[in-house]
């Protein structure tokens, strides 16, 4: 239904970067956390980096010293800027919300990294 509304996914070159941004509708009240999750081809969803309200953020171990994960004052925006990317970081990135009411799941954006 559009409640989260991500962005910035696309093909890129190893090594090279992408950045993609995560946008909550103001259906989306009480904001808790935000953060990215992504899925492999025949592989279960995984964590990649998820931040807090109060600005706590959280790596999978994988793209630690790679990837920064960022928000907007008001909360409602969350970014993941990626770098030094590897094919092993291609899949689709979802964007989460926890919030008052229960999370909230975007639709998905696809990022291909080539070799």
């Amino acid at each position: 239904q559009g409640q989260l509304v991500e962005s910035g996914g696309g093909l890129v070159q190893t090594g090279g970067s992408l950045r993609l941004s995560c946008v909550a509708s103001r259906a989306v009240s009480g904001i808790k956390a935000m953060g990215w999750y992504r899925q492999a081809p025949g592989k279960e969803r995984e964590l990649v980096a998820n931040i807090v309200i109060n600005g706590i953020t959280n790596y999978a171990d994988s793209v630690t010293g790679r990837f920064a994960i960022s928000k907007n004052k008001v909360g409602n925006t969350v970014y993941l800027q990626m770098n030094s990317l590897k094919p092993e970081d291609t899949g689709v990135y979802y964007c989460q919300a926890k919030a008052a009411w229960g999370d909230y799941w975007g639709q998905g954006t696809q990022v291909t990294v080539s070799s």
